[in-house]
């Protein structure tokens, strides 16, 4: 069974991704970012930074940052902090510094009795001086032009992805991320929009797709990453087969 590193290196090199990259963009050193993936947590910082180096990695990657730090911690435990040394039991203050106490205490509740006498009235208004909360400005909404909608047949992108080998895959809809996995050899997904797809392979010759029931175009070669690949209706003719 791999172990936890090896699973970490499996799915950044199914992504394409290279330990530098990672390094320059969390500003994790490569020495920590390889001992990650080689279980030496004996070469890592404690504390903290053994679990934000694994959220960080994860991120990265688009994968789920807090299951991959529990599984961390599963494997390899968590380190314990430090336990400050308690103060000797049975041994209470020197008597001095209990008298130096209670007369600095005893000091302050009279300077503030006297200045209660001196301004009794101050005081008083102080008190009774309610709280004012002024009105928040009102917000108006922005008047929003009208946009004559189109219909929706005309709109819409469904994409069909089915995989032929096992293939990292990661997708963007209309801005929002919706599928981030390894489709494994045989397995479909299907993928709706209103306005746009952004896909990311990792085995682009291991992955064949349609949109709107058109054929696509080869995508690459066995083991090629391609990135970023933006399907709209603008440029769909570039991505399905004309031919049919």
């Amino acid at each position: 069974m791999p172990s936890f590193g090896e699973n970490l290196r499996r799915e950044r090199e199914l992504r394409g991704v290279s330990l530098r990259e990672i390094a320059d963009d969390t500003k994790i050193s490569m020495r920590f970012l390889q001992a990650l993936e080689q279980d030496r947590v004996d070469v890592l910082p404690g504390g903290i930074f053994r679990r934000t180096f694994v959220r960080q990695y994860a991120r990265h990657l688009g994968l789920d940052a807090e299951r991959l730090v529990a599984e961390f911690v599963y494997t390899h435990g968590e380190e314990q902090p430090s336990v400050s040394p308690r103060a000797p039991e049975g041994k209470s203050l020197p008597l001095g510094t209990l008298l130096s106490v209670g007369g600095l205490l005893v000091l302050g509740i009279l300077s503030l009795a006297k200045s209660r006498s001196r301004n009794p009235e101050e005081h008083s208004a102080a008190l009774a001086t309610p709280a004012v909360t002024l009105p928040a400005d009102p917000v108006y909404p922005a008047t929003v032009p009208a946009v004559q909608a189109q219909p929706a047949e005309r709109q819409n992108l469904t994409l069909t992805l089915s995989a032929r080998e096992n293939c990292w895959v990661a997708a963007q809809v209309d801005g929002q991320p919706v599928l981030n996995r390894v489709l494994n050899e045989g397995e479909t997904a299907t993928i709706e929009a209103v306005g746009e797809i952004v896909l990311s392979v990792g085995n682009a010759g291991g992955l064949s797709f349609r949109v709107n029931d058109r054929p696509g175009v080869s995508l690459g070669r066995a083991g090629e990453v391609k990135r970023n690949i933006v399907i709209t209706r603008k440029s769909l003719p570039a991505l399905v087969d004309n031919s049919s």
